[in-house]
Parts: C-alpha cells; sequence; structure tokens
C-alpha cells in the first residue's frame, strides 16, 4: 500500500494522543485500587492496561488513513505490548518503566552497531523524511545514539529514586520535550550537510 497524504494536526493526535490519554487516565484513577480476578491492582497497572489497546486503535487508524507505518512505530508498539502484558501478568509496574529504558537502550546499541559497521542505519530509517549527505548522517547517528543512552540511563534514575507520580510526568512530557528539542538543534547544525531539492534538480540536469 503506498503512503497517502494526512492533514498533519491530525497525524500529530494519532500519534501522541494514546500518551495523553494514559497521563489523564493514570491523574483520574491513580488512587484508586482495582480487583480483578480476586487480585488487586493499582490506578497505575489499569492505565497501563487500558493504555495498550488505545495506543493500538491509534496506530490503526493512522495505518489505514496513511497506508504507512515507520520501522519504529511498529517497534514501539511491540515493546508497549509485552511490557504492558508482563505488568498486567505479573502485577508489576516496573516492566513497564523499564520500557523506556529497555526501548531507549536498543535504539542506542542499534544505532551504535551501525557506526562500527560505517553505517547509518538513522539513514535507513529517516532517508526519506530528510534528504542529507552521508556525513551528516554518521554525525547525527552518533550524536541520537549517545542521546538515546543518555535518556535511557535518565530514565532508570527516575523510575528508581522518584515517585509514580513523577516519573509518569517525567516521561509523558520531560522525555519527549528533551528529545523533541536535542533533535531540533541538531539539524540546524547539521544544515550544511542537508541537501535542498535544487540541488537535486541541477545535478540531474548536469548529468
Amino acid at each position: 500500500m503506498s503512503e497517502k497524504s494526512v492533514n498533519p494536526v491530525l497525524k500529530q493526535v494519532l500519534e501522541l494522543g494514546p500518551t495523553i490519554v494514559f497521563f489523564v487516565i493514570y491523574l483520574r484513577i491513580k488512587e484508586e485500587i482495582y480487583t480483578f480476578g480476586g487480585t488487586e491492582y493499582s490506578g497505575f497497572i489499569v492505565a497501563t492496561i487500558v493504555f495498550v489497546p488505545i495506543l493500538l486503535a491509534s496506530m490503526a487508524v493512522l495505518w489505514y488513513l496513511t497506508g504507512k507505518l515507520s520501522r519504529i512505530q511498529v517497534f514501539t508498539a511491540f515493546m508497549v505490548i509485552f511490557f504492558g502484558a508482563l505488568t498486567a501478568w505479573f502485577n508489576d509496574e516496573r516492566f513497564f518503566k523499564m520500557k523506556t529504558s529497555i526501548v531507549n537502550g536498543l535504539f542506542a546499541v542499534i544505532l551504535g552497531i551501525g557506526l562500527m559497521r560505517g553505517k547509518s542505519l538513522l539513514q535507513y530509517v529517516m532517508g526519506d523524511m530528510i534528504p542529507m549527505e552521508q556525513e551528516g548522517w554518521m554525525i547525527l547517528t552518533k550524536r541520537l545514539a549517545i542521546g538515546f543512552a543518555v535518556l535511557a540511563i535518565a530514565n532508570e534514575f527516575v523510575w528508581r529514586t522518584m515517585s509514580t507520580d513523577a516519573w509518569v510526568k517525567i516521561e509523558t512530557f520531560a522525555f519527549p520535550a528533551a528529545l523533541f528539542l536535542f533533535l531540533w538543534a541538531q539539524i540546524v547544525m547539521l544544515q550544511k550537510y542537508v541537501i535542498e531539492p535544487d540541488e537535486d534538480v541541477s545535478d540531474s540536469e548536469n548529468r
């Protein structure tokens, strides 16, 4: 299925909406205790369980509208489902909190392996979105690998030393904002490597 155009605002709502919904549900039920099958579950775990189908529904709509899901989106959804299931099965919120560390850590490792092989796996995933010279992709990949590693370490520190309430707020707002600002700063600093559309046209004409 070819990729379709979709309203960018709607796309952002579908991508960010499930996390915001999780945050709102958590705030409303965080003090509650729910009993299912004779087992008590905290509001956090119930919010986590509810979050999984909301995320899957959002991704299904996004796929229907655009005809495409990125590899990162699919991988992240798999990790959410996997760790959400572990959280529910063992009735232990630590599994869902560790998810962020493991996902970011895996991203750092995967990008690092590509760098050791002299390749930018980030370019493989995002090359169509940001036309950029190979050198620029290598620099961005190296910096982003470090950034993901820092986020993984930061998440471990937050969930192990702070309250669940603090972790939910940082996970929902602080970590995504930090990653966005980091990426934006890198793109600005690497502008000299960005290939402008006019360059592609002139290159093809010269050939």
